[in-house]
């Protein structure tokens, strides 16, 4: 069962996100939260999840910064950018990291999709 670890440093956008991987109802299920960057690696390392849904813009360590950092220790640790912001050097900084997908926050519904799609690739 893949299990994703939610990391947005808004609690509405964390619901909205375990909901839709919960409502899938598609064998998906939430590792865990975090609300920064620093308790995302933490989470990581304690739950190790199949795939990473992860904001970008967050106070102290960025989306980016926090996937550098685990995919430095794991490049086959699958993560999915979730942001409002994916302008063209987002993109390119994600794709130079080795993350799997960037989906934009307003296309939520294609979440159980990709993260199937992107837990089957690690």
């Amino acid at each position: 069962m893949p299990r994703a670890l939610i990391v947005d440093d808004e609690e509405d956008i964390r619901f909205l996100i375990r909901l839709t991987i919960e409502l899938a109802n598609e064998g998906l299920a939430v590792a865990g939260e975090a609300a920064t960057g620093e308790a995302a690696i933490a989470s990581w390392e304690n739950d190790r999840p199949e795939v990473i849904v992860l904001d970008n813009r967050m106070p102290g360590m960025s989306g980016l910064e926090v996937a550098e950092h685990i995919l430095g220790q794991d490049p086959s640790q699958a993560i999915i950018l979730f942001s409002s912001y994916l302008d063209d050097a987002t993109l390119a900084t994600a794709a130079r990291l080795g993350i799997r997908a960037c989906l934009a926050k307003g296309d939520y519904h294609q979440l159980p999709d990709a993260l199937w799609q992107h837990s089957d690739d690690a």
